[in-house]
Order: structure tokens, then sequence, then C-alpha cells
């Protein structure tokens, strides 16, 4: 057994240290630590060489723009509240949600169509986990509640494609943030005080 988790380790080392950091990243986050976005950009990089290579390709570009984000919300995080103060955990206004769905929508069907012209594998979940995740990371950079419940339903669907792709390690990963997510959604929660409070930054 342990013989076959070095092997593994040795065999696929740039996976492993994507899930690494990857943890790193989602625990600082669950803590609100503005160093999670240091460790975002870091576990970006590496998987997008690993779904590179796996030809998960919009996986490969959801990093590149996963780092954009990153820059972004670290900024945000230490700027984006009243009078450039630390931005509070709150929850998501109601007038984002018809947004959100169209530009999901929007970039699933072109994303999933542009694919399916290549050797992609799995083009259209494979987008539409995509679009899911970006509006994730974007409402995890503005620390709004709410991703944390996307990041569940995303994670949930993850941990199969990655295990069907041979991506045995990731989709343990996945299982785990699948975990962490929840545990995330429960504790920013608890530090949004009232309705009144958690929207003055909106």
């Amino acid at each position: 057994m342990i013989d076959n988790i070095i092997d593994y380790i040795q065999t696929n080392w740039l996976e492993v240290f994507g899930i690494v950091t990857t943890l790193i990243c989602v625990w600082l986050n669950i803590r609100q630590n503005i160093w999670g976005w240091f460790w975002a950009v870091v576990s970006s990089s590496v998987y997008g060489v690993v779904y590179f290579q796996s030809k998960l390709y919009s996986d490969m570009e959801l990093q590149i723009v996963f780092i954009v984000l990153s820059i972004y919300g670290w900024y945000q995080w230490l700027f984006g509240g009243a009078d450039k103060t630390e931005l509070p955990a709150s929850k998501m206004p109601v007038k984002y949600i018809p947004i959100c769905i169209v530009v999901g929508l929007a970039f699933t069907g072109i994303s999933g169509y542009l694919h399916s012209q290549t050797d992609a594998s799995l083009p259209y979940l494979d987008a539409s986990l995509t679009a899911v995740s970006l509006i994730a990371q974007w409402m995890m950079a503005r620390k709004y509640l709410e991703n944390w419940l996307l990041w569940i339903a995303a994670n949930l669907v993850y941990i199969g494609m990655y295990y069907t792709k041979d991506l045995y390690g990731t989709s343990i990963l996945y299982a785990l943030l699948l975990i962490m997510a929840i545990k995330g959604y429960f504790d920013w929660k608890k530090t949004i005080s009232s309705p009144a409070e958690s929207s003055l930054h909106n």
C-alpha cells in the first residue's frame, strides 16, 4: 500500500503538488486569511498544466482566469470595504442572480461547442463546471457567502469527472474540498451578523 502511494506521488508529482497547494488555499479562504489568494495563484498555475496534459481544456482556461480573479480577490479582501477597509463577508445581492445564470449558460454553450470541435474530453460537462467555478470564484473574491454553495455543487460533479479521467488524486482532492466547502459555508455564515451590516459594502 505504502509502495503504491509512493509510486503514485513519484509518477504524478505535479498533480500532488497541485493538491497540496489547493488545500492550503481553501483552508486559508475558510479562515478569511488574505494569504489564501497567494496559494490560489500557485495552485491554479500548477493545475493549468495538469489539465492541459489531461486534455481538459476548459479547466485549463479556468485556471488562467482564476489567477486573474485571485489578484482581484486579493485586492478586494484588503480594500473592498467601506473607505477602502477590509471587505467583510456578506450575502450576495439578489440582483446578481439572473446575471450569473445568463453568463453561466452562455459560457457553457459557447465554450462547450468550441471544445467539442477538438479532442477535448466531456466538452459540455467540463464547460458547465467551468462556468459555475468562474462565478463561484468571483463570488469568493467579493466575499459573498453563497460562493460556498456553488462550490459544493461543483465539487460533487468534479469528483466523478476526475475519477473517469484517471486523476484519482484530484478526485480525492475534490472530495476533501466538498467537505471544506460545507465547513466554509457555515463558518462564514457565523461572521455575518445582520443583513443591514452585511450589505454596507455593496
